[in-house]
């Protein structure tokens, strides 16, 4: 696993545009005693069942491979996307 630059800085815009997402879908409503482990972990399954990034094995799902990979996923949308407004 590779650090990306400015890792913790993508990871934080990517909870956030994950949130929006999930919310939008009206999968979920987030309060603000919710950890940022518990709303990434959630973030990353429902992006993995709605098949926008891929499912890591499950031994290997921890909170600093699922902050990797929702960086790595936000790092990689297009510019003009709309979870980037």
């Amino acid at each position: 696993m590779t650090k990306l630059k400015h890792e913790a800085e993508t990871f934080k815009a990517a909870l956030q545009a994950g949130v929006r997402y999930a919310e939008g879908r009206g999968a979920v409503q987030f309060e603000a005693t919710d950890s940022s482990s518990a709303k990434a972990l959630y973030v990353y399954r429902l992006l993995v069942h709605d098949k926008l990034i891929t499912p890591m094995p499950e031994d290997q799902v921890a909170e600093k491979t699922i902050r990797h990979r929702l960086a790595t996923w936000y790092a990689h949308l297009p510019k003009d996307h709309p979870l980037l407004k």
